[in-house]
């Protein structure tokens, strides 16, 4: 039985944020995580997108950890090094509801104090890039993408220096309060049972986080924490179209994801993606039938994509805990003292804006840690 001051379960991004974060306390850290490495699962599935925050409801917690992450997480990649750039992102209506809801968006996006979102005609699209078809749109320059391995290899290692402990290849299976403490049960990388005693554990698990919730004790389905997995896939485009556009573009959302959108890497080079399904279970792999969605609607954006130029690039999983029917979701960020657990704090449904979140979501984490 080994004894530390906090786990954190997850080594994901924002498991990766919470570690660094703490580090800065003085507390003794181990962080939990059932891959063999850090950023496995949505962290490294994604778009890989910087997002400004005028999705997400006013007041709601993707705005507001959105927005002061936008800020925290350009200024940690100009001080670290990290590959980034902001390329700015222009919003593409193509019908007058898309366009009612790009209008919707703007006044969104100022009421969460966003700066240099304009609106656009037809003729401001094509300035700014010529090779997109819209009607009307948003632009939107503090938008942008990041290397994000060289991001969590950086966090991992600056938890690093100040001693915190990172527990690859094991899985917490159990999460028991005992005279005031925790006992987290881990299966170890070589399958033999281990227990940590700690007097704060932290949920970071992302599409586990659930399962762990649940391992606590609390009732997931009165909680409202029961995680859905919402599948996205990604076709590259080919290279020949590399340096063509010089934003990330995207159309209007639908109420389960922002819509299938061309993605400029750090290397010019683009792809398509996200779609958005349900599923059941785990599974990386890409349907390459789904390459004629992607091309129908790639095409509507960029008219230049071609249906050869695709090719099935990658996929990810989304933790949501919006239901059928539901149109919007909070982050679930809370110490559970009401439910008799205090000093565990649950992060639930940690999707997009995630990732661009993930700094401002340690800082919450550490005040409710305090």
């Amino acid at each position: 039985m080994e004894k530390t001051d906090v786990v954190i379960i997850g080594a994901g991004v924002v498991g990766l944020a919470i570690a660094e974060r703490l580090s800065h306390t003085g507390r003794s850290i181990v962080v939990v995580e059932y891959n063999d490495s850090f950023g496995r699962e949505t962290s490294s599935r994604n778009s890989e997108v910087i997002h400004a925050g005028f999705y997400y409801p006013p007041g709601s917690l993707k705005a507001r950890l959105c927005v002061e992450g936008n800020r925290l997480l350009y200024d940690f990649c100009r001080k670290h090094g990290i590959p980034h750039r902001s390329l700015g992102k222009l919003l593409i209506a193509r019908s007058r509801d898309e366009e009612e809801k790009v209008q919707k968006l703007f006044e969104q996006g100022i009421r969460n104090g966003l700066e240099g979102l304009a609106l656009l005609d037809k003729q401001g699209i094509v300035a700014l890039e010529p090779a997109v078809a819209g009607s009307a749109g948003m632009f939107s320059p503090f938008t942008g993408i990041l290397d994000t391995h060289a991001f969590m290899k950086r966090l991992e290692q600056l938890a690093m220096t100040r001693e915190v402990i990172f527990a690859y290849n094991c899985e917490a299976v159990a999460v028991t309060r005992v005279n005031g403490s925790y006992e987290i049960g881990v299966i170890d990388a070589d399958g033999a049972p281990l227990a940590l005693v700690c007097e704060m554990v932290i949920n970071a698990a992302g599409l586990s986080a659930d399962r762990i919730a649940g391992l606590a004790g609390i009732d997931l389905d009165a909680a409202e924490y029961r995680i859905r997995y919402c599948k996205g896939e990604y076709f590259g485009v080919a290279s020949r179209h590399r340096g063509k556009l010089s934003h990330l573009v995207y159309p209007a959302p639908s109420p389960i994801s922002l819509g299938i959108h061309c993605v400029v890497g750090l290397d010019g080079n683009l792809k398509l993606g996200p779609n958005a399904f349900f599923v059941e279970s785990i599974d990386y792999s890409v349907d390459a039938a789904h390459g004629r969605e992607f091309y129908l609607a790639g095409r509507t954006l960029c008219p230049f994509i071609e249906e050869h130029d695709l090719s099935p690039s990658m996929a990810g999983i989304r933790p949501k805990l919006q239901q059928i029917g539901e149109t919007f979701r909070d982050f679930v960020i809370q110490d559970e003292r009401e439910r008799g657990l205090p000093g565990f704090i649950n992060l639930v449904g940690i999707e997009s804006p995630g990732l661009t979140s993930s700094l401002a979501i340690a800082n919450l984490v550490a005040m409710l840690a305090s």
